[in-house]
């Protein structure tokens, strides 16, 4: 029975952007020390490649649920704009 390699520790999963990032950030720390053979560097970018992509995807699902929540309540202050009628 052959051990897992590190690389497939870095496989993305339906995790948390935290999670993805941590292991995004340790893929980049093993291919910048430089002591990987061409295989395992190519793995471990394909695989930091996911990563960024799996990050990215949060991210934007994130920033889309920020944007949405901020025009619903732009649009409750204008409904209570209109509501408010100030007394003379």
């Amino acid at each position: 029975m052959t051990e897992p390699s590190d690389s497939t520790q870095t496989r993305p999963q339906n995790g948390s952007f935290e999670k993805a990032f941590e292991q995004l950030e340790q893929s980049v720390r093993k291919l910048e020390a430089g002591q990987l053979s061409l295989a395992e560097a190519t793995d471990l970018f394909e695989d930091g490649m996911k990563l960024a992509k799996r990050c990215n995807e949060l991210l934007s699902t994130t920033e889309l649920r920020v944007t949405r929540l901020q025009t619903a309540f732009a649009e409750q202050m204008r409904l209570v704009d209109d509501d408010f009628e100030p007394e003379d």
